[in-house]
């Protein structure tokens, strides 16, 4: 077991440190961000009341404790971190088993004289350790910015805590689906319910007379996201709130290796439609078969596309009204957004989680061209009369209208927002233009995510991933964070057209076309001389 510990650990020492990096990264930047927008207790208490005021912000933000620095900043920004700690967790658990089992990794390990849970007991033990080092490294983070000990290390471990209680989550779908990527979806969907679960229950809770605390409410407590928030850190610092989250990953752990011994290898418990005995029309074409293999993810990405759309428009008049008072909080809004008015400007930070949205639909789909040639199904397809390059181009078209449904969705929930607002009209034209804007920045994705796929196939999972993450933390948070100009531009996210004061800026629009119609041919053209490389 120990030999396959250290496998894994290899193997995944790019990826970890990746996430891990980037994780406490974020925790350092969020008390130097707050310091610099925050740095009053009059404009800290002027975002607390904005927040507990309008109860819709909370969900997604985490539970105020207090006005203090070090309080706020948990508050904006715990929740960040254990949303990316889970999704690491869930990633790592599937990778190790159910996919493990779909490359015929797992028979291999089996024909030795290891025991059939020792693999799964490695992944285990990998993932713990992964998530360990999340909470301390996301501590140190806290404490090299300057904020208290015992708070610091809690806020960590809180992090890590989720991490384990989601490494279960992960274990468990591995067992219960047949495919890791059905396993990847089932994992990442519960990852973003009980995320919406904890921020509801937050948003219902009752606040403090001083609009400065809030006790969340009983669906709070259904969401690990929930126990981890109530550890109140830099407040009540409730230690014994990690124990129900690293109990809840090792109770799904014990379940995952209790459902592996009852099953047969390379099965699941989920069974797998039967399909019709002879294929339809749009199975006719490559096209038509991409679309069939990746119809669903786009449609889960569309409906995120459209709940943002209309939180982003049903907010602005809200969030506008609250800052009319407060200049901090206005600030920092058009810090994120490039300059503009407050409900333009609202509409500009949400469409930017919409570029980021839509950037991960199409990588999602880009990535599964490498997943095709990984298992060895590409093989087939292309020994009929497809050529590689026609291939890898309907990976792309069908990424692209992936990434025209998210927006179209987002403009479509936006138009309802304006509606029911009944006075937002002239949010329309802000709408329509931020919505194509980040498109084209989306774009940008799927052409650098292509031309990986080409140069460097075994490279394109983990390194498409990162250049999202990378996207979302210079251009969301950048400014927020007081990053040079420069490096918040290297985000496609912060070039995307924007409306300010009634005026496009087209400016960066001209760079995303070109730069993703560069990526695109170029990743096109190698394509015609690149070997298949069917192994990960």
């Amino acid at each position: 077991m120990i030999t396959l510990l250290v496998q894994r650990m290899r193997r995944d020492a790019r990826q970890l440190a990746l996430w891990i990096g980037g994780t406490a990264l974020l925790a350092a930047m969020g008390n130097i961000a707050v310091a610099d927008t925050f740095g009053t207790e009059e404009a800290r208490v002027g975002l607390l009341v904005a927040a507990i005021g309008n109860p819709v912000i909370l969900l997604f933000r985490g539970l105020p404790s207090g006005a203090e620095q070090d309080q706020v900043v948990v508050f904006l920004i715990l929740p960040v971190l254990m949303f990316l700690a889970a999704l690491m967790s869930t990633f790592l658990a599937v990778r190790h088993t159910r996919a493990e089992e779909e490359q015929g990794r797992s028979e291999l390990v089996s024909a030795t004289p290891a025991s059939r849970t020792a693999p799964l007991t490695a992944t285990i033990l990998h993932g713990v350790l992964a998530d360990l080092v999340v909470a301390l490294l996301v501590s140190l983070a806290f404490l090299a910015s300057g904020l208290g000990v015992d708070g610091s290390f809690l806020a960590g471990f809180a992090v890590g805590g989720v991490g384990v209680a989601f490494l279960g989550v992960g274990l468990v779908a591995g067992q219960i689906m047949r495919t890791s990527r059905g396993a990847n979806a089932l994992a990442v969907w519960t990852v973003t319910a009980l995320f919406l679960v904890c921020g509801l229950g937050n948003a219902l809770g009752t606040p403090s007379d001083d609009l400065q605390r809030m006790e969340s409410s009983w669906l709070t407590w259904l969401s690990p996201f929930g126990w981890a928030e109530n550890t109140r850190a830099f407040d009540e610092n409730t230690w014994w709130l990690l124990l129900p989250l690293f109990g809840l990953g090792l109770l799904l752990a014990g379940t995952a290796v209790a459902l592996q011994s009852v099953r047969d290898l390379g099965e699941g418990f989920v069974a797998t439609r039967g399909g019709r005995s002879t294929a339809g029309r749009l199975l006719s074409s490559p096209t038509g078969l991409v679309w069939r293999l990746t119809r669903g993810g786009v449609l889960g990405w569309s409906i995120g596309g459209l709940l943002l759309g209309i939180l982003a428009t049903s907010l602005s008049g809200v969030i506008d009204e609250f800052t009319q008072d407060n200049e901090a909080i206005r600030d920092m809004i058009a810090q994120m957004s490039g300059g503009a008015d407050t409900a333009s400007a609202t509409v500009a930070v949400f469409f930017s989680m919409l570029g980021i949205l839509a950037a991960c639909c199409a990588v999602q789909i880009a990535c599964h061209a490498r997943q095709e040639e990984a298992h060895g199904t590409a093989e087939p397809v292309l020994s009929t009369p497809v050529a590689r390059v026609r291939w890898l181009a309907d990976y792309v078209v069908v990424a692209a209208v992936g990434i025209v449904l998210v927006v179209a969705g987002a403009v479509v929930g936006g138009v309802i927002g304006i509606v029911a607002q009944g006075d937002g009209t002239d949010l329309l034209v802000d709408v329509l233009v931020m919505g194509a804007g980040q498109a084209a920045a989306a774009a940008v994705f799927l052409a650098a995510t292509a031309v990986v796929f080409v140069l460097a196939p075994r490279l394109t999972i983990p390194l498409a991933w990162t250049l999202v993450m990378l996207g979302l933390i210079f251009g969301l948070f950048g400014p927020l964070f007081g990053f040079p100009d420069w490096v918040v531009d290297l985000s496609p996210i912060a070039q995307a057209p924007t409306v300010s004061a009634g005026e496009v800026d087209l400016r960066g629009l001209w760079g995303l076309l070109t730069v993703t119609v560069v990526g695109i041919g170029t990743a096109l053209t190698l394509m015609r001389r690149r070997e298949v490389v069917a192994t990960s």
